[in-house]
């Protein structure tokens, strides 16, 4: 325990400096073009349309853990961790497009491990594997299955069974009966689609997914109108939180480094900036141009992080949730939205979180399952058993993860994302000047109108 506390300690702190480093080193450059990817977006929004909604309400989640555990002052460093990790994002979205390959069956492939190769070169082949070996490790102990199935469990039982009235005893411990038919439920539903190809859910849960982002926003919205005086005490206390002004004055210097900490992780797991995820999908985007997927990229970070996670925060400060102790992960926003939607039956709070939350989490459970099975066909050599043992493995972690306290769910996430993280963040550092160099030039272009639209 000593080691994995010591592992811990090591990744969850120092990979976010070194993702904000990384982030800042041409960070200026790139801000001073970014709304020139909303012009772009209609054309080539490939990064947009996946990342915007797909899971809006576990931005919520993540937000609110990072409030409960660094209080209000996360939400700061989430910003702050945001706007370098756009920089991160283009770089990833840049790379993927000008990295990417095309297999013997047409199929576009790129990613992390396809730069690190191909960009760095072959000798680097082993840094590539290593990449690979944890991105499917995330997909299958991360941020794929356990946050997820956690999340889903948490506010299907706390809408149907909230004082878990209803128990059954397994490996130990008393669940709500409402946990347990979830875990089979989403175990089942998962492996139609992953293990058995039923294309049909996955499709009605994409449809369906933007209409729940609209009324996500539009309930936060609500809910931070009807409590608008709350606001700027809200947002007061977010910043001196952030600085530690109260935490200082009694000399905890540590409070600010445990705001700063969470914040920062919080804010990695809701954009997944530098993590090397997004680029496997960013390398399917249909332009030739890497700087154009690249600063649409960097929309998807600006959406998830300064607008969702933004707008969960505020709420959450504003309804005082966040002090309470015996709330966790979903729990904590449940009681912003009941607490702040005082005009509604708290049933009626808790059922829209609810079903925005199955909807979300379940297409990012669809969502890493293929990010994991990209990262293992590369690590493989597209062997296909390995690949049938890893879904098999990724049905079995659904059906595990809501039976996890969210304290482990949420280390156990921290710690591969740092693991994942850190090869990427090498082959950043190492291509930065080609991302520097084609991007001056693209501009150059795009000023001479010699680009192509």
């Amino acid at each position: 325990m000593a080691v994995f506390g010591f592992t811990f300690t090591i990744v969850s702190s120092v990979i976010p400096v070194a993702l904000i480093a990384c982030g800042s080193a041409y960070g200026i450059h790139v801000m001073t073009h970014y709304y020139i990817a909303l012009d772009e977006a209609k054309a080539q929004g490939v990064e947009i349309t996946k990342e915007s909604h797909k899971d809006i309400i576990l931005k919520g989640v993540a937000t609110a853990v990072g409030i409960l555990a660094g209080g209000p002052g996360a939400l700061f460093w989430m910003w702050v961790a945001a706007f370098l990790g756009m920089a991160t994002k283009y770089s990833e979205g840049f790379l993927a497009v000008k990295y990417r390959t095309v297999d013997e069956d047409g199929h576009v492939l790129g990613g992390p491990f396809y730069y690190i190769e191909k960009g760095m070169g072959v000798k680097w082949k082993w840094l590539a594997k290593i990449f690979a070996f944890f991105g499917a490790c995330v997909g299958l102990m991360g941020i794929g299955t356990f946050s997820q199935v956690n999340g889903i469990a948490s506010a299907v039982t706390g809408f149907f069974d909230p004082n878990k009235t209803n128990t059954i005893t397994l490996f130990g411990n008393d669940y709500s009966i409402v946990t347990v038919i979830s875990a089979f439920v989403l175990a089942i539903l998962a492996g139609l689609v992953i293990i058995g190809g039923l294309k049909r859910i996955s499709s009605v849960s994409q449809v369906v997914v933007p209409f729940m982002a609209i009324l996500y926003v539009l309930t936060v919205v609500v809910l931070i109108i009807c409590n608008i005086t709350k606001l700027p005490a809200a947002i007061a206390e977010v910043v001196t939180s952030a600085f530690g002004a109260k935490a200082m004055a009694g000399g905890a210097l540590g409070a600010v480094l445990i705001s700063m900490k969470n914040g920062i992780a919080r804010g990695i797991f809701s954009n997944e900036s530098g993590l090397g995820s997004a680029p496997i999908a960013a390398a399917a985007a249909k332009t030739k141009e890497p700087v154009r997927q690249g600063l649409i990229s960097m929309t998807g970070t600006f959406i998830d992080t300064i607008v969702i996670c933004t707008m969960t925060g505020l709420a959450i400060v504003m309804a005082g949730s966040w002090k309470d102790e015996a709330l966790q992960g979903v729990q904590i926003t449940t009681d912003a939205f009941q607490k702040g939607l005082h005009f509604l039956p708290s049933q009626a709070a808790s059922f829209i979180l609810m079903i925005c939350l199955v909807f979300f989490a379940f297409t990012t459970i669809l969502g890493w399952d293929y990010y994991g099975e990209r990262c293992l066909e590369y690590l493989s050599g597209k062997n296909m058993t390995a690949v049938m043992i890893y879904r098999i493995l990724y049905i079995a972690a659904v059906f595990i993860g809501p039976y996890m306290t969210v304290s482990a769910v949420w280390t156990i996430a921290d710690i591969f994302n740092g693991l994942m993280a850190l090869p990427n963040l090498v082959a950043l550092f190492a291509l930065s000047g080609v991302v520097a160099k084609d991007t001056k030039d693209y501009f150059r272009r795009l000023k001479a109108g010699e680009v192509k639209e």
